[in-house]
């Protein structure tokens, strides 16, 4: 039996019935899924007693026993519906441009232990020189399928600085938490992650990411993909069985797997000569680092959790580059860039600040290795897990190292975003209580 808090279809029957999911979101409910059949069911039976309004009332009654009975039997709708204390949304003066500020004013302030619901848009269809109604309508985008928030943040460009902030992303925030301070933890429970329109986009040039002439592995004469034309592919998402999925090429569609590729907190002191600094102060948002920002780890979907380390009064949170689905590494240098909306709880943890960002999922913690050079990434994620296996499973630094060889999996979440990122993800089933 499923858990009656995940009861998804209850509350989308509660919201459709009550006329508050968008046409969006209702798209998103199966065909003959629970909702559907709860909808159904009511207004059968609605017509069929309309001559006694006590009947009808019982019927509503029962179609909603038959709801929870429905999260327990039927496949997962894609759409959810999750209230949170406080909703931030990406509007204009709540939004950053290809940096993470340090000294940004909280647009939100919240406590420790709220939940946030936080919208988001992709820099693809928001950052670009044409009117948005134009430029999307180019891979056939309708212009009801446009968010008003992209259109208005494409109208706010002009007046936003763009020295020394090179990155492409557009990041909500930040919200500040109120009693945070430099040495502190924050830990970030998704919740909740959705996409806001059917359809996302990939860059995939000859050229590009890691078959890139930037890329730390390139050699002079390295042949690129066979890829002519533009590298921007429009990806529309559909429907089928009750899940959503990304459709590439005949007959290929790929599970959407949502998350937040930059999730971050204020950065201590940008200084010239770090990944991604050339203005003192200016942090850029395409590499990440020891304050979160653009790690690409795909795990960190909903039911994960993110700890980052506090370096300013508030922590400052953004979140941003929203994708549907990526696979490890980012090969192309994007995934399906996709404007997402999620709910999200923060919690602090005074003076347990950790050395580098962590997560965990369902069935593994996750340790993070980062740096310029793959190589050194790697051993930072090994030094990482060694570490979090004797400060927190209490092993001995031998076991621990024993341990990471037998029975951990490192990854490469992201390898083209100037810093490169190695995950390590370490079962709990390991760990018998």
């Amino acid at each position: 039996m499923a858990a009656f808090g995940d009861s998804r279809y209850l509350m989308l029957a509660w919201a459709l019935l009550q006329s508050q999911v968008s046409p969006h979101e209702r798209s998103k409910t199966p065909k003959g899924g629970g909702i559907v059949m709860v909808r159904e069911f009511i207004q059968t039976l609605g017509r069929r007693a309309a001559w006694a309004r006590w009947r009808y009332r019982r019927a509503v009654i029962v179609a909603f026993i038959v709801a929870v009975s429905l999260c327990a039997i039927s496949p997962p709708a894609m759409a959810q519906i999750m209230t949170a204390d406080h909703h931030l949304r990406a509007q204009p003066e709540n939004l950053s441009w290809g940096w993470i500020p340090t000294d940004k004013p909280p647009v939100l302030n919240i406590q420790s232990g709220d939940t946030v619901r936080i919208d988001t848009i992709s820099h693809h269809g928001s950052t670009q020189d044409e009117d948005p109604v134009v430029f999307l309508g180019g891979f056939g985008v309708q212009p009801e399928e446009i968010l008003q928030d992209v259109r208005d943040f494409w109208a706010s460009k002009p007046g936003r600085p763009r020295e020394g902030r090179t990155g492409a992303h557009v990041l909500t925030g930040p919200i500040a938490i109120m009693g945070a301070e430099p040495g502190d933890m924050l830990e970030i429970q998704i919740l909740e992650v959705s996409s806001r329109v059917p359809y996302g986009f990939n860059s995939a040039g000859a050229r590009s990411g890691a078959l890139g002439d930037s890329y730390p592995g390139w050699r002079a004469g390295d042949p690129g993909a066979d890829i002519s034309g533009t590298s921007r592919t429009i990806v529309r998402t559909a429907i089928s069985d009750g899940r959503e999925f990304a459709l590439v090429g005949d007959g290929v569609r790929v599970p959407l797997a949502p998350f937040m590729g930059i999730m971050a907190i204020a950065p201590q002191a940008p200084t010239v000569g770090q990944p991604g600094v050339t203005v003192a102060g200016v942090q850029s948002s395409r590499p990440p680092g020891v304050y979160g920002g653009n790690l690409d780890i795909k795990l960190l979907t909903a039911g994960a959790t993110l700890y980052l380390p506090i370096f300013r009064e508030g922590a400052l949170f953004y979140v941003g580059d929203p994708h549907g689905v990526q696979g490890d590494g980012e090969v192309s240098g994007t995934a399906l860039e996709q404007s997402l909306t999620g709910v999200f709880r923060f919690v602090l943890h005074k003076a347990a600040a950790p050395a580098a960002p962590r997560a965990e999922t369902a069935t593994h913690y996750i340790a993070v290795g980062i740096d310029i050079d793959l190589d050194r990434a790697l051993r930072k994620a090994v030094m990482e897990v060694v570490d979090f296996l004797v400060e927190e499973k209490a092993l001995a630094p031998r076991e621990a190292f024993t341990l990471a060889s037998l029975a951990v999996d490192f990854t490469i979440a992201e390898a083209v975003n100037e810093t490169q990122v190695v995950a390590a993800s370490i079962p709990k089933t390991l760990f018998v209580e």
